[in-house]
Parts: structure tokens; sequence; C-alpha cells
């Protein structure tokens, strides 16, 4: 109908392109969703993700959509930011990877996509959303250019420019980072968006909407979003502020865009198209990326995963507790579940999340519910409002799931501005697009509930699932057992559970550190050697309350027989080294192995970090059985931007440190020569 009265109500009959928005998957009604990228990026599985997006690109298609708007380059340097869960962590290197996969998964199938955006969001001063992002050229470099660099690799059809400044210029005009680099440099040939009505909010900068359009469009943006700047480009080049060929430039990008979609030939969709069919159900790449981004961080006593109990004197005998009043129904032994995300299906999704079907959707309750009966455990629940109720009923079980985080649920109240933002009061929000904070704690009294469980004295496996990291030494300490899950998406109960009872054993690493305190910010892993990270005189010591990396599974993986095929090489004759190890699964689950490599650079001409990852994997070794894990670096691994601001690989040594689960694994050097 829209293509329709497009067609015959305009000058030339041009068709229209179709945008939908795609932070997390497909963001419409019936639409396909996905966990949220921070989410995804704990999976540290790209394969899977391409998988997860090529199920949303084939959804798209067939509903009708052009251009996909997904959300993919922001690097998370501050989760005081309500857009963390929209990032793919803190690592530039794991956000490429990802990146690329999620692209060529969903272009795979048949949509453009608008890759966004660009650049360096997620260096906000202050974590305060569309901030000036205070860094020079080589941090933009270093931290903020390679997922688009990499994204422009895969073909990406679009690009949607950032809110932000950089160093005082407005992304939007900024004319070396929407022209030079992307274009002259990544090669990019699509067509450059703008954000929501951003060329507008250039008008302070300006004083002038007319010059405000002209200026972007000489920058390089071809397309506006909501805005009137751009609907006054014909004043500007009656001004002589642009010239018809600067106009025709950004026209026939957009033209040719819309032929190579087929717009001319094929205009309508066909009216028996239908989308729904896109369930978990039918493509359960989703729930798959669910199961693999939950994180174990903690498990004293190996709480986890919870065993089946039989409910017999003996057995509760064992335990030293109370067995008249934990034993529910026929011997069952009581599991308390409490919390307010523990039944809340919104606080599983991001942000510009639809309105959803909560049948089809499991939230934690309903998986433990589900698998709770076959280890012989009874489920009682509360929400943990009343502080009391839920004491008491900590006290009546046998353990305590408890239940906290956040919610970027949009159907709790709050107001929205014209581009979606959210302003004034939030309602239940604590995370999203302009849902940023001061303070990284849970929001609401969930520490003062997560302290009266406690004090029932039965063993509390705490389940945080966030948007963001929120800083919580106290749960930290004070848990049994901590699984961290990111916004899993609609099945992310159902992956929660089958975790707890050991249906699965956890494989998420964490793909952003997470602070002991907001004044610890930053706490990336990747600091610059020139200082001391974390070095607070106020704290008990220099590190975060996890990094980086962090995670682990309920069996015993032991590397051996680790190697590096090359000691030194010149870098005439480069062109990749091998670091080689064995994986042997000693435990008795099947588990994911993730070996992480990351280099430093023991001497260069400017100051490099302290660690950087530059290869991964993530291996499946089945109990009792071993595999080889060979990862890979190459002249672009090794290089830096040096004191001229040139990419090249200097001569000198490297150190090579193999890690998983936040343990160095081995460590050795290796020297590249002239």
């Amino acid at each position: 109908m829209v293509q329709r009265y497009v067609i015959e109500h305009s000058r030339f009959g041009i068709p229209v392109l179709m945008s939908s928005e795609c932070p997390h998957g497909h963001q419409a009604l019936d639409g396909y969703l996905l966990p949220v990228n921070l989410a995804s990026a704990a999976s540290f599985h790209p394969e899977l993700l391409k998988r997860a997006g090529a199920v949303c690109g084939a959804q798209l298609a067939q509903m009708g959509v052009d251009l996909a708007l997904v959300s993919m380059l922001d690097i998370l340097r501050d989760p005081r930011w309500g857009r963390s869960e929209e990032c793919f962590g803190e690592d530039p290197y794991l956000a490429g990877v990802m990146a690329k996969a999620l692209t060529e998964g969903m272009q795979d199938k048949g949509v453009a996509v608008v890759a966004k955006h660009f650049c360096a969001q997620g260096e906000g001063t202050g974590g305060v959303n569309a901030s000036a992002a205070r860094i020079g050229m080589r941090e933009l470099r270093e931290i903020h250019l390679p997922a688009a660099k990499a994204c422009c690799a895969a073909g990406v059809k679009g690009i949607m420019a950032a809110y932000n400044e950089i160093d005082g210029v407005f992304c939007h005009v900024n004319k070396e980072l929407l022209t030079d680099i992307l274009r002259g440099e990544f090669g990019f040939r699509g067509i450059i968006m703008a954000d929501g009505v951003a060329l507008d909010q250039l008008d302070p900068m300006t004083g002038d909407n007319v010059v405000s359009g002209a200026a972007a469009r000489k920058a390089g943006v071809d397309v506006g979003l909501w805005d009137t700047a751009f609907s006054k480009l014909d004043q500007a080049i009656d001004r002589g502020l642009i010239t018809e060929q600067d106009l025709d430039e950004a026209v026939l990008r957009v033209l040719t865009l819309k032929f190579e979609r087929g717009l001319f030939e094929h205009p309508y969709l066909e009216e028996n198209r239908d989308g729904s069919e896109y369930t978990v159900s039918r493509y359960p790449e989703a729930l798959e990326l669910a199961r693999e981004s939950v994180i174990l961080l903690k498990n004293d006593g190996n709480i986890l995963p919870l065993p089946a109990v039989s409910g017999s004197a003996g057995e509760s005998g064992k335990t030293g507790r109370d067995e008249s009043r934990t034993q529910g129904r026929a011997g069952r032994r009581k599991l308390a579940v409490i919390g307010p995300n523990a039944d809340d299906l919104y606080a599983q999704l991001g942000d510009y999340t639809p309105p959803v079907d909560r049948t089809s959707g499991i939230t934690a309750l309903d998986g433990i519910r589900m698998l709770a009966p076959e280890y012989g455990y009874e489920t009682v629940y509360c929400a943990g409002t009343d502080i009391g109720e839920a004491r008491e009923l900590a006290g009546e079980s046998e353990a305590v799931i408890l239940v906290l985080g956040g919610s970027s649920s949009r159907f709790g109240g709050g107001e929205f501005a014209d581009n979606g933002a959210a302003i004034g009061s939030a309602g239940v929000m604590d995370c999203g697009e302009n849902v940023d904070t001061a303070r990284i704690v849970l929001p609401g009294s969930q520490e003062e509930l997560f302290r009266a469980v406690c004090e029932a004295g039965r063993p509390v496996i705490t389940v945080l699932i966030q948007g963001r990291p929120y800083a919580v030494p106290e749960i930290a300490r004070d848990s049994a057992a901590l699984l961290m899950s990111f916004y899993p998406g609609m099945s992310g109960g159902q992956a929660i559970a089958e975790i707890l009872f050991g249906r699965i054993s956890p494989s998420g690493r964490l793909p952003v550190s997470v602070p002991k305190h907001a004044g610890q910010i930053p706490v990336y892993y990747n600091f610059k050697s020139s200082y001391k990270g974390m070095n607070y005189r106020d704290m008990d010591n220099d590190r975060p309350l996890y990094c980086f990396g962090e995670g682990f599974g309920y069996s015993r993986m032991e590397y051996g027989d680790f190697s590096l095929d090359r000691r030194s090489v010149s870098r005439a004759e480069l062109t990749k080294i091998t670091v080689s190890a064995t994986i042997h699964n000693t435990g008795d689950y099947d588990e994911y192995a993730v070996p992480q490599l990351y280099i430093r650079d023991m001497a260069a001409s400017t100051v490099r970090r302290v660690r950087e990852l530059k290869a991964f994997d993530k291996i499946m070794v089945p109990k009792g059985e071993s595999r080889t894990a060979a990862l890979t670096l190459d002249e672009e691994s090794l290089s830096i931007w040096d004191g001229r601001m040139q990419f090249t690989a200097e001569p000198g040594i490297f150190e090579l440190m193999l890690m998983d689960s936040g343990r160095l694994l081995w460590q050795t050097e290796f020297e590249l020569t002239e």
C-alpha cells in the first residue's frame, strides 16, 4: 500500500526503500528476535551468529524490508552508557569478527544491512549518550574503526553515522571519517544514512538548518532520517552551499541500491507473503545463541549443576538441613525462585523490542518449572517485592535461585523523543537509548533483597539478566554461584534453566569487563602500558571484579602440547604464524573450549596496550576426548599505527599469551625482524 501510493503520487514514480530496526533481530510484530549483541558476543561464536543472522535476513526479505538498520559498530568503553547492550563488547577484534559474521548472514538472505553507528559512540563523555568522544585519531583507529572496516570487507550496503562529535567535529559533517576513511580507505560503495533527526541537531553548531543539510551532504551523507535539513537541499543549491553534482552523487547511490534490489522491476510484495513462521521451534538459532551466551563466573563447591534428588532421609542427611522444612510434595525438594527478573519476559529483551506474545517466550521461571520435576524439585516463586516473604520462602527451600538484573522494556511507562530515545522518566527502563546511569548498581531494592535472602542461610545461586555490566562485589562475594546473562532473548529462560540443571555446560565468556564500582571506570582490559590501570588507593587491588574473557563450564579442560610454528620471521616473509595447543576434556560434560590469543608489543614507536586480543576459537570437546586448537596471526595482527600515523608492522619482540576462562595457559615470545 505504501509503495503503490508513492509510485502513483510522485513525479517520477520511483519506488521507496523500506527499512526496519534490527538492533537484536527484527524489531517488528512477529519478528525473529535474537539475544542482544552483548549476549551474542559472549558466545564467542561468530559462525552461530551468522546462522542466526541469516534467519533474520530471510524473514526481513520475505516481509519486504530493503534496509535492516543493525547496531554493530559501537564499542563498549563505559558501562554507564544505556546503549551498552547494543555493543559486541569492549574489544575491537571481537566486535569486528562478530559484525562481519552478522552482516554476511543477513545479507546472504537478500536484505541490505545498514550498519550503525559510525563512529566512536561508545566513547562518550561520562557514559552519556551522544556526548563528545574526546579521543584522537590513533584511539579512533585502534579501537573504534575495525568493526566498520570488517563490515565493509563483508560488502555492507549501508552505514549510519553516529550522533556524537569526535574531537570537536560531529560525525555527520566529518568528511575525513565519512569520505576519506570509509570510502577511500575501506572501499565502501553503499549509502551513508543519517541517524534520526541528527541533521537538525547540527543547527546549534551551524546556526542555520539549510547549512546543516549542506554540510552533511558535502561530508558524505546520502540519506536523511526524519530531519528537515535534507528537505532543503534545493535551497542549499540556490545559495551556493552545494552544487547539483553534490546532490546527484547521493541520488545516484540511492537509485543504484534501488535498482540492485529490483524495486523498479518488482516494486510490490506478493500478497501471500507471511513471515510469522519464523519461530524458535522451527529456527532454533536464537535459542542456541542464548545457550552459548550465559556466563558462569562463580561455582563454589560445584553447587551447579543442581543435582537430582530423591527426597529420601539418607539424601537429606547429607545436606545437614531440616528435611521437614525443605521437602515439598511427593518427597520433592523445594527450590525457591525469587527476583524481579525471574518471570518478566520483557526483561530478557533489549531496547526497541516490539510487543510480543507472552506465551511464545520462556522466562527463567518457566524454564525452571519445566525441568525441576524431572530432577526431584518443587518450584516455589515470589518476585521479591515483599522482602519478608522472600526471606521466609528462601528459608523453607533447599536452595535459592535469585534472578536479578535490569530492564530495557518500553512497556512499563516512560516518555520517548521523536527519534525513539527515552526522555524524562523512563518507566521501568534502567538501560536502553538515553537511559544512562551515574551509578552502575542494580535498580530498586535488589541489593537489599539479596542480603535478606542470604540471611535465610540457604545456598544462593544468583542469575543476573541485564543489558549492561553492574558493579556487584557483594553479590559476587556472597553468592554460592553466579551466572551472568546479558538479555538472552525470547527463549533465554530455557537456556538458563538448562544450564542450572546441567542439560548443557555454560560456555559464555565475558565480552566486557565488570567493574567493582562506577568510580573504577574505565576497566577495559586493553588499557595502555603507559599507566597502571585501575590503580586506586581506596580499592583492594588493581583489577576489575571480572575481566574480559572470563567464564568457565562444568567440565575440566586441560591445555597442553603448546607450540609456535615460527619463533622469528622477517617482515618480507611474514604471511602467518600459528599457535597450537591440545585441549583435553577430563571432566564429565561435553563442553566448549574458547582459546584466546593475545599479544603485547614489547617495544614500539607508540605506546602499546598491555594486552590485545588477536585470535580466538570456539571448539566443542566431548568428555574424555581431545581436540587441537590452532590460532593464527598475520601481518595485520602485528601492525600498529606508528608515530607518523602509518599502519605498519614494526620489527621487534612480541609477547604471545594463550588464555581461556581468564587463565593464562601459555606464554611465549615471537620476533619480527627487518
